[in-house]
C-alpha cells in the first residue's frame, strides 16, 4: 500500500510541477510576466517613413495624407512634432529682386526628442485615429520674359495638422527705370530696381507667432540691379555689392531632408534667394527642391515646400 501510495503521490505532484511551469512560461512569452508589456504608441501611414532614435518620421515632399489608424491610450504619445515649409517664390525678371522663401513654422511634442529650429512655437498637436490632408506648396513657378515690371509668381502654401504656412513672396522686376516692390508672403521678396529702386515685400504675411519668415531687401537703385529675397530667420540684404538672401531656419526634425548648414548637424529649410543663396535652399538660380527656398532674379523658379510629422514609437 505504501508503495502504491506513492506512486500516486509522486505522480499527482509532477503533474501539478508541470502545469505550472506551463502557465508561466506561457505568461511570460505574452509579455505578462518578467518581460513587461509592450510600448503604447500611435501608429500612422503617409509620406515617406523612416525612424530616428525611438521617433518615427513621415516625410511628405507632395500633397497626402498622414492616416492614423490605433492611437495610444497614453495621451501624451499622440502628441506629434511637425515642421510645414511652404513653396519658395520666383526671382522677378531682368533686373529683378530675388524670391522670397516659403513661410517656416514647427511645433515641437516634450515627448520627441530633437534639436528643433529657434522658430519652435505654438501648440503640439494632439492626433486621433482619422485622416489628415497634407498639402505641399509647389515651387513659384519662373516670370515670363515680358514681366520686367511685374512681380514673380508667389510660392504655394503648405498646410497639415491644422496650421498653414504661406508661399514666399515674389521678387520684383525691375526695368531700365524703376524697379517694383517685392511680394508679401511667407518670406517677402526682394525688390527689382537699377535707377530707383522699389521696396522690399513684407514677410509673415499674414501674421503668425513665431513669425515665419522675413522681409525682402529694399532695391538701391542708382547702379545697384537687384534686392534679395527674405528667409525664415534673416531679411534679404541690402548692402551695396551683397545680394545674399535672407538665411533659413535649421532644425533636426528630419535628418534627411532640407540642406547641410555652418553648424554641420542641422538641416536647413526656407532661404532666401539672392545673388548668394541664402543658408536653406536659396537660389543663386533655382531654388533646391522640397525645402521652400526662393529663386534668384532673372528667371529661375523657388523651391517646392514639404511637411514633416515626427513622433515617439518606441
Amino acid at each position: 500500500m505504501r508503495d502504491i501510495k506513492n506512486k500516486l503521490t509522486s505522480s499527482k505532484n509532477t503533474k501539478n510541477i508541470q502545469n505550472r511551469k506551463g502557465k508561466s512560461f506561457g505568461y511570460q512569452v505574452l509579455g505578462f510576466g518578467a518581460g513587461g508589456t509592450p510600448f503604447d504608441g500611435l501608429v500612422a501611414t503617409g509620406g515617406t517613413i523612416t525612424t530616428s532614435g525611438n521617433c518615427k518620421i513621415h516625410t511628405f515632399t507632395g500633397s497626402g495624407t498622414f492616416s492614423v489608424s490605433a492611437v495610444a491610450c497614453c495621451s501624451g504619445n499622440n502628441v506629434v512634432s511637425h515642421m510645414i515649409v511652404a513653396g519658395g517664390a520666383a526671382g522677378g525678371y531682368l533686373y529683378g529682386g530675388g524670391g522670397g522663401a516659403g513661410g517656416f513654422r514647427e511645433t515641437k511634442s516634450p515627448v520627441t526628442s530633437y534639436t528643433a529650429s529657434p522658430l519652435v512655437g505654438g501648440t503640439a498637436v494632439t492626433v486621433s485615429a482619422q485622416g489628415y490632408p497634407i498639402v505641399v506648396g509647389a515651387a513659384g513657378s519662373a516670370a515670363p520674359a515680358c514681366s520686367s515690371n511685374n512681380v514673380a509668381p508667389n510660392g504655394g502654401n503648405s498646410s497639415a495638422l491644422g496650421a498653414t504656412s504661406t508661399g514666399g513672396g515674389g521678387g520684383g522686376g525691375g526695368s531700365n527705370n524703376n524697379g517694383n516692390d517685392g511680394g508679401p508672403g511667407g518670406s517677402g521678396g526682394g525688390a527689382g530696381g537699377t535707377v530707383t529702386g522699389g521696396c522690399g515685400g513684407i514677410g509673415n504675411t499674414p501674421p503668425v507667432n513665431p513669425a515665419q519668415g522675413k522681409n525682402g531687401g529694399g532695391g538701391r537703385g542708382a547702379g545697384y540691379p537687384s534686392a534679395s529675397g527674405g528667409g525664415a530667420t534673416a531679411a534679404g540684404i541690402t548692402s551695396p555689392g551683397s545680394e545674399k538672401g535672407g538665411d533659413g531656419a535649421g532644425t533636426a526634425i528630419a535628418p534627411a531632408s532640407g540642406t547641410p548648414g555652418p553648424d554641420g548637424g542641422l538641416r536647413y529649410f526656407a532661404g532666401g534667394g539672392g545673388g548668394t543663396g541664402g543658408v536653406g535652399g536659396g537660389g543663386n538660380g533655382n531654388g533646391v527642391t522640397n525645402t521652400g527656398g526662393g529663386g534668384s532674379s532673372g528667371t529661375p523658379a523657388g523651391g517646392s515646400g514639404i511637411v514633416v510629422i515626427r513622433y515617439k514609437f518606441r
